[in-house]
């Protein structure tokens, strides 16, 4: 996945929530576009609410996800 297919979601106005997944099977949900920051080889998730941050390489981007009714 590249940085810049995500930045499309982030800057989608209005913002749509959606889910990254990653090779591990994970999911992350992103419901604010605060909530995740992008650089030329890692997104970052936070999640405030429970003070945790994620960190995955780029590479490891396998699909990203609008979220439906969010």
């Amino acid at each position: 996945m590249t940085m810049e297919s995500i930045r499309e979601f982030i800057r989608r106005e209005p913002f749509e929530p959606f889910v990254i997944r990653l090779s591990n099977g994970e999911a992350h949900e992103i419901r604010h576009p605060e909530c995740v920051a992008i650089t030329k080889s890692k997104v970052i998730v936070t999640y405030p609410e429970e003070d945790r941050v994620i960190h995955a390489a780029l590479i490891h981007v396998n699909a990203i996800e609008t979220l439906e009714h969010a």
